[in-house]
């Protein structure tokens, strides 16, 4: 890649990039420390404890027998180890811990069947979500008929829930994306879309940060083709898994 491409990638770029979303926060609002928690933007405290849920693109081939914290079977082979490693290696002196709870084929209402002993119980200070792409998904392949309304309304039960049993916890709501190759074709469309606006409608209306997936990818397809960031338009790449972690902890700070 040309430094000229690179650059596109710059602190400077992305915030550009993410103020131009449509249907989602201003990147004004997601660098700014309105967290509905208290939580502020770049705090990060000692013994912190840090989790990421969603389905197979969280879950990344994970070892969920024993699901280690800090471990890299435990994280899976995508940007929850990525991200994980980095903040690691980067707080030595926090003694942070480290989840990867993702589920592969799980749907909103997954999640909220095992939100207990998977997000709950673990007391995280911040939790990061990533669901929505098998909710259309399933509904395609004829084994799930939720809707639109179904999965938004789910999705705020499920931060609601959240909200009150750990009233101190940094929500952070990753917006579902898809890329146009393999798998993904028109006949994702416009439904794909409706539910990525309900994620970040959700974001926006619990003041929570929001990640904007859909958007750099957006950008990043005009660098290579969509097979180089996520082969089947949907499981990341190497290059998805860590354009996706360098994202996360641009909007996050930290």
């Amino acid at each position: 890649m040309q430094d000229s491409n690179r650059k596109r990638f710059s602190r400077r770029s992305f915030l550009q990039t993410t103020a131009m979303a449509g249907g989602g926060l201003a990147a004004s609002s997601l660098l700014a420390a309105g967290q509905a928690s208290g939580a502020e933007k770049g705090e990060l405290a000692s013994g912190a404890v840090i989790l990421f849920q969603g389905d197979s693109i969280t879950d990344a081939g994970r070892d969920k027998k024993g699901g280690a914290p800090n471990n890299t079977q435990g994280l899976g082979r995508g940007y929850p180890n990525l991200i994980g490693g980095a903040l690691l290696a980067d707080y030595p002196d926090k003694k942070l811990t480290v989840y990867n709870r993702g589920i592969s084929g799980n749907k909103v209402p997954d999640l909220a069947a095992r939100w207990q002993p998977d997000a709950i119980d673990l007391k995280p200070n911040i939790l990061s979500i990533l669901i929505g792409v098998n909710d259309i998904w399933h509904k395609l392949s004829g084994r799930y008929d939720g809707t639109v309304a179904d999965y938004e309304t789910g999705y705020r039960q499920l931060l609601q829930q959240t909200l009150e049993k750990l009233p101190g916890v940094r929500l952070v709501i990753c917006e579902p994306f898809v890329l146009r190759c393999g798998a993904v074709n028109d006949d994702w469309f416009p439904e794909f879309d409706q539910r990525r606006a309900a994620a970040n409608k959700l974001a926006e209306e619990f003041k929570l940060d929001r990640v904007p997936f859909q958007t750099v990818f957006d950008e990043a397809v005009k660098l290579a083709p969509p097979e180089y960031w996520a082969g089947d338009g949907v499981h990341p790449t190497l290059a998805g898994h860590s354009l996706m972690a360098k994202t996360w902890r641009e909007v996050v700070g930290i």
